[in-house]
């Protein structure tokens, strides 16, 4: 049986390869800490499962769910931005919904990009980004992130030939896995540059509330208001807690935002109409369960910092929240994966080495800060004897 080669780029994943060492450890009985995925322990709202819960006695919710059915969490999501960025959005025309921001990311190359096209990437970055490229058989252009830079990409770094030949550039910040945020200034040198070179500037934006910041962090389309060139994607699993229901929306271009519906048409429905409704109830309704878990996640970080500093292995203090992106130590700084697996072998304790975010995030590590103060202690002391 013979396979499209666009499946050998996807062979190796980060979270795939980091499953297989976990079931591994797990089997030889080892009590596994889980820090190597970034989905949250935090429940979900009770007015968003009531919701949820409500439509599932209503009938007219359990059939296919088309465009047009999905209006009121359209607008919802529409009410949300403008009242959060102060950008007008139109619900009909601007806004998709999706089943959670990775659908977007990895289905949008395939309406941009033809073969042979290049896609400006970050590196380290999402792994799904490149996914989505190698499945539309485009070339990727890995733009380094470095601490010097702010983990920010230098655009004018990036050869003449690259440029010529590119479709679009994806950013993310505050970003997965540094947890650098990115300041407006930076987003206007961005859509400049993708104006000027004729791309499509993607911005996925999960982390959107997540912040240890009182002034939050910027959108992409304050940078460009009249949606020139730019779509940015959202996802109500890290803000909400909602992961499992796999629900989020992209906002943009409504060139762009039409070309992804016209191949998210060719290859699904929408998710159910009551996960659609608790979304609308997450948007619309009381933030305080946002406004607790940035708290919760906070004093995560701090504990699990402090514990690292104590232990010897001083990491700079994360702006965002779920993830600490730390520099590993001799003599593992060209070695996260060795290191990784070999932790979990060891101690149970997984994390996700930095060299499958791109070439430029070996040498570190992320872990996520998924559980309980005590648990992370714990962690903690495992990689001291490790170590």
């Amino acid at each position: 049986m013979q396979f499209a080669t666009r499946l050998e780029p996807l062979q190796a994943n980060v979270f795939a390869d980091m499953d297989r060492a976990k079931t591994k450890a797990k089997a030889a009985g080892r009590d596994v800490i889980d820090l190597s995925l970034g989905s949250s322990d935090l429940p979900t709202q009770p007015h968003v499962l009531a919701a949820i819960a409500q439509s599932l006695h209503d009938p007219s919710t359990h059939g296919y769910l088309l465009f047009h059915g999905t209006q009121a969490f359209r607008q919802a999501a529409a009410s949300w931005y403008t009242q959060k960025f102060g950008i007008a959005v139109d619900s009909e025309t601007e806004v998709l919904p999706l089943i959670g921001s990775q659908e977007g990311t990895a289905h949008l190359p395939l309406a941009i990009l033809n073969p042979g096209d290049f896609a400006l990437l970050l590196d380290p970055g999402y792994p799904s980004h490149a996914g989505g490229v190698h499945l539309a058989s485009g070339q990727i252009y890995r733009m380094p992130l470095k601490a010097e830079n702010g983990f920010l990409p230098v655009l004018q770094d990036i050869p003449p030939h690259v440029l010529a030949q590119s479709r679009m550039m994806v950013l993310s910040y505050p970003h997965n896995p540094t947890t650098a945020i990115a300041p407006l200034s930076f987003f206007r040198e961005a859509v400049a540059f993708c104006q000027q070179h004729d791309l499509v500037l993607v911005h996925d934006f999960p982390y959107v509330d997540l912040v240890f910041s009182e002034t939050g962090v910027p959108s992409i389309l304050q940078a460009d208001p009249d949606k020139s060139v730019s779509i940015e994607f959202f996802t109500l699993s890290k803000s909400y807690n909602m992961g499992g229901f796999r629900v989020g929306y992209a906002i943009g271009n409504a060139d762009l935002i039409r070309a992804l519906r016209q191949v998210k048409a060719a290859v699904d429905f929408n998710q159910y109409q009551g996960i659609l409704n608790g979304a609308i109830a997450a948007l619309t309704g009381s933030k305080a369960g946002t406004q607790a878990a940035i708290e919760t996640f906070r004093h995560r970080r701090d504990i699990f910092i402090a514990a690292l500093a104590q232990i010897g292995w001083h990491v700079p203090m994360p702006k965002t929240a779920l993830y600490v992106w730390a520099k590993l130590p001799e003599p593992w700084t060209t070695h996260s994966i060795k290191f990784c697996t070999d932790l979990v072998e060891a101690t149970g304790v997984a994390a996700s080495p930095g060299a499958g975010f791109g070439k430029s995030g070996e040498g570190y590590v992320r872990f996520a800060l998924v559980h309980p103060p005590e648990i992370l202690e714990t962690a903690v002391s495992r990689i001291a004897q490790f170590l």
